[in-house]
């Protein structure tokens, strides 16, 4: 005997409308991996490590010398990172000031390592205020939270 308020079986019917046409995924297997691993090896921004870098440039003492070319190869990334974050919001242009820090950091970004440690220190110096100006600006323009 039935239960006087058991809901009756549902019986299912599969509606298929012709006129929509059947979704199909907007990449093949080999984009889907291609975005997987994307994915899978992006590391979000380190802004200690960031910061550490850039008061290893800028601080009261040089880099050592053994330490500048990793030290500017570390800047080079930060900055190419942050630079990526304005080129890829397309809803909105950047102002006038993060355009001209993004493009500034894409000259200071590409200049060839010196043999000379002075001017490798000073090439790693103005990276490090790029960088550090291009955060503040960001954080000033919203396009990434305030950070400690």
């Amino acid at each position: 005997m039935r239960a006087p308020y058991a809901p009756a079986p549902v019986r299912r019917v599969a509606f298929v409308d012709s006129r929509v046409p059947k979704w199909r995924p907007p990449l093949d297997e080999s984009g889907l991996r291609h975005v997987l691993e994307r994915i899978t090896a992006w590391s979000p921004l380190d802004f200690d490590a960031i910061f550490d870098d850039c008061d290893a440039a800028i601080g009261n003492q040089p880099p050592p010398e053994a330490d500048t070319p990793a030290l500017i190869e570390r800047l080079r990334s930060h900055l190419k990172r942050l630079r990526a974050i304005v080129v890829a919001e397309t809803r909105f242009r950047p102002s006038a000031e993060l355009a001209l820090l993004v493009e500034r950091g894409h000259h200071v970004q590409t200049e060839r390592l010196a043999d000379d440690y002075q001017q490798a220190v000073g090439l790693a110096r103005r990276l490090a205020f790029l960088t550090s100006d291009l955060v503040e600006k960001l954080i000033e323009d919203r396009y990434i939270k305030d950070v400690e």
